[in-house]
């Protein structure tokens, strides 16, 4: 599949371009979409899995209904992706996201996943082995929203059990996911919008895993196979969904954070569908 040739552009620049399209609260309905298609080529599909623990860890509350963690900004941040996703690369996307269990049958079919918040995420034994043979076999993880020490901890543990052999490594600035579409220097920072209008750049620690002392840089790594393949790419210490989700909610967060959202998550996808 080939990808649409395009020159870097800041993100103001970007900003404008997609407002000019309309925020994705605005979209009209899923079929009258623009680059979206009945027969797509992409599907971004999210990984449902569970977690350990109770409110708080396994679950929260917030915006007047409970969250399990793996739904954190979904359905609306991944149906917001999709829409930009097909205005900003030549990727036809499914207007709409899905959720799968890593033990559904038809997981293979997507060559992409995407998992969120997995700071308290507990896998099965089956579970880690059919994360194993989808990786191995050519499937790609993006890895998003978790903060601090203890969360990262509890990811690396379980990813010892799928991928024992492969250590995580640092994805340096040269490395071509970060020049797929558009000319990055790295995974931007982007904290949830109900802390950027506080005027905060990272999450609180205090909502996180403890211990989270350590919420920045963010750490841009990702698991290769033994013939340096990219499998598997993390977002620490950033909450790129949020970026997507809360694109509509005022122009400054979108400017600021949203535009640099859609740009890390588009040389994502982009990498992931050509390489």
């Amino acid at each position: 599949m080939s990808t649409r040739s395009r020159s870097p552009i800041r993100a103001g620049a970007l900003g404008i371009l997609l407002l000019c399209s309309g925020t994705a609260a605005e979209a009209d309905a899923p079929s009258t979409n623009p680059g979206v298609s009945d027969t797509p080529e992409f599907v971004f599909a999210r990984i449902h899995y569970d977690s350990a623990g109770g409110w708080g860890e396994a679950y929260y509350n917030y915006d007047g209904r409970t969250w399990e963690r793996w739904e954190t900004d979904y359905p609306q941040g991944d149906d917001n992706f999709a829409r930009r996703l097909s205005q900003l690369s030549s990727v036809m996307p499914a207007a709409r996201g899905v959720a799968r269990r890593i033990t559904d049958p038809d997981v293979g079919s997507f060559p992409f996943l995407y998992m969120c918040d997995p700071g308290y995420m507990k896998l099965t034994d089956d579970e880690r082995q059919l994360l194993r043979q989808y990786l191995l076999n050519g499937g790609f993880l993006w890895v998003d929203d978790f903060w601090g020490e203890g969360e990262w901890w509890n990811f690396e543990a379980e990813m010892a059990g799928v991928l024992p052999e492969s250590g995580w490594r640092d994805i340096t600035s040269d490395h071509p996911i970060l020049h797929t579409v558009f000319d990055l220097p790295g995974a931007p920072q982007i904290p949830a919008e109900d802390f950027a209008v506080r005027g905060w750049k990272t999450d609180p620690g205090w909502i996180h895993r403890s211990p989270a002392t350590q919420l920045t840089p963010v750490n841009f790594r990702g698991y290769f196979d033994a013939d340096g393949r990219l499998m598997v790419v993390t977002t620490h210490n950033t909450d790129t969904g949020d970026g997507f989700e809360r694109e509509a909610y005022g122009q400054w967060f979108f400017e600021k954070y949203s535009t640099k959202a859609y740009m890390i998550g588009v040389n994502i996808v982009v990498y992931a569908m050509t390489h």
